[in-house]
């Protein structure tokens, strides 16, 4: 009894101690935790990258027994295709049809620009579009002051009128004269008047036919001056050329606008249909020109700045009659329908032109292309699971696919990663991207699996550590 009484004494001793150093011990085990997790953090992420290369079948069976997981995966592995076989990213070649594109850079154009400009002289008193409106042919867009042409108009009929009279007592005079002139021709005949008085008489009614032509000359005069003041009434009135949008008011109600002002009153831009101007280099011409003398209708995409979205369709229209020495290369004109507006003038754009399309192409990946002395090739994996060399002909080239000669087959595996790890006749595991991508997936299940493992464990540790560092007796009194 009494040999226990100090081991008591020393156990609430001790238990008062550790209360006391509570505190500052939890933040020595919060702090070791921290760098523990920092490092099993680092230890995550060389895993994942040390898997990748592994078969899916290798990590799931690590993860399912991690005691014997390392074992079995170096097995794993040789049980698809060797003991040292590398690990490659493959894609089975495949036929198709494969669209031949021409790209180049483009600018969206109006199709027509048309400056709207007053065909009168006058004071502006109306203006009856909106700017950015979107007119039609033959819409109201303006007013000049149509009253001075009134005016003229009213002149005009007047003098129309005047004449009319003239010409009427003129034809009355005429009439006169011939009848006296007849009577005449008789009387002198049978010598009953002298000859000077038939010579005046024919000489008036000569006189009253020329007066007859000058009124008829003067109510033509009146007609035309009557058809130009209605003209100019209607050219008062100015309406849109074209259907298209407008631009700013260049000119607010009020001015004096005349007909040779320059700028007009504002613009118009026609948008659909619309044209994109692009071009391409000189060497592709002769394709072209060639497709257009056979009545060949090709077709043309316009895309975004990025490439990535397209905007529109349209077709070729025409080829410029000349090339740019400066540049070396053509340009073309597209016409888009832009029923949507997608497209507006001044836009850049690129521009795919269709050229022509090769059916039943053989068309592999753009990455699984080499170059080397030998001259283009590819890595085969042939059904030893062991990479081949064999050398292609590149035919065409679209986007990330290439198609070439017959030298590959349809359902032949080509390389497309990892070809600097791997040379002629190695053996080689191939996995598809979405084979790739699961042996990733499962390889962070496993190592975060380990790492929460890793996290229990240390969370054990700790506890016997706090006991530890209570003190010489306190160690022992655990022990008991």
């Amino acid at each position: 009894m009494n040999s226990n009484l100090p081991l008591d004494l020393n156990e609430e001793t001790l238990s008062s101690e550790h209360r006391g150093q509570k505190s500052p011990l939890r933040f020595i085990i919060w702090a070791v935790v921290l760098v523990i997790a920092v490092f099993a953090v680092y230890h995550y992420q060389a895993s994942v990258l040390a898997m990748i290369r592994r078969p899916a079948a290798t990590d799931a069976a690590a993860a399912a027994d991690p005691g014997s997981g390392g074992g079995r995966g170096r097995g794993g592995r040789g049980g698809g295709a060797g003991p040292n076989a590398t690990v490659v990213t493959a894609l089975p070649v495949r036929k198709a049809d494969m669209p031949i594109y021409l790209r180049g850079l483009g600018t969206v154009t109006a199709y027509s620009n048309v400056t709207v400009k007053p065909r009168v002289d006058g004071q502006l008193i109306n203006v009856a579009f909106k700017e950015g409106q979107f007119v039609r042919e033959g819409e109201l867009l303006a007013e000049v002051d149509p009253r001075p042409f009134e005016v003229q108009l009213s002149q005009a009929k007047a003098q129309r009128d005047q004449a009319r009279g003239n010409l009427q007592r003129d034809t009355a005079l005429l009439n006169g004269a011939q009848t006296e002139y007849s009577r005449n021709q008789i009387l002198l005949d049978k010598g009953l008047i002298p000859k000077q008085q038939f010579d005046m008489q024919s000489a008036s009614v000569d006189q009253y036919k020329g007066s007859i032509a000058a009124d008829t000359a003067a109510i033509e005069t009146a007609e035309a001056s009557i058809a130009n003041a209605n003209l100019q009434i209607t050219y008062s009135k100015i309406t849109a050329p074209i259907s298209g949008r407008i631009g700013l008011r260049l000119v607010d109600p009020g001015n004096i606008v005349r007909a040779a002002d320059p700028n007009g009153i504002a613009l118009i831009a026609q948008l659909q249909p619309i044209a994109v101007l692009f071009n391409i280099p000189e060497d592709n011409l002769a394709s072209v020109l060639k497709k257009l003398r056979e009545g060949d209708t090709l077709r043309v995409e316009a895309w975004d700045r990025d490439d990535e979205t397209m905007l529109a369709r349209g077709t070729l229209l025409t080829v410029d009659n000349q090339i740019d020495q400066s540049t070396g290369t053509s340009r073309l004109k597209a016409v888009f329908d832009n029923k949507d507006n997608a497209l507006y003038p001044n836009q850049f754009v690129n521009v795919h032109l269709l050229l022509d399309v090769e059916h039943s192409a053989t068309i592999i990946p753009m990455a699984a292309i080499q170059r080397g002395p030998q001259g283009t090739y590819v890595y085969v994996v042939g059904p030893d699971k062991k990479a081949q060399i064999r050398n292609v002909t590149v035919k065409n080239t679209q986007g990330n696919d290439v198609s070439v000669n017959k030298e590959l087959q349809p359902g032949e595996s080509v390389v497309i990663e990892g070809m600097d790890r791997i040379q002629d006749g190695a053996r080689v595991d191939a996995q598809s991207p979405d084979e790739q991508a699961a042996a990733v997936a499962a390889a962070a299940a496993s190592a975060a699996a380990r790492q929460q493992r890793g996290r229990g464990q240390g969370g054990g540790r700790g506890q016997g550590g706090f006991r530890g560092q209570d003190g010489g007796s306190g160690q022992g009194f655990r022990g008991q």
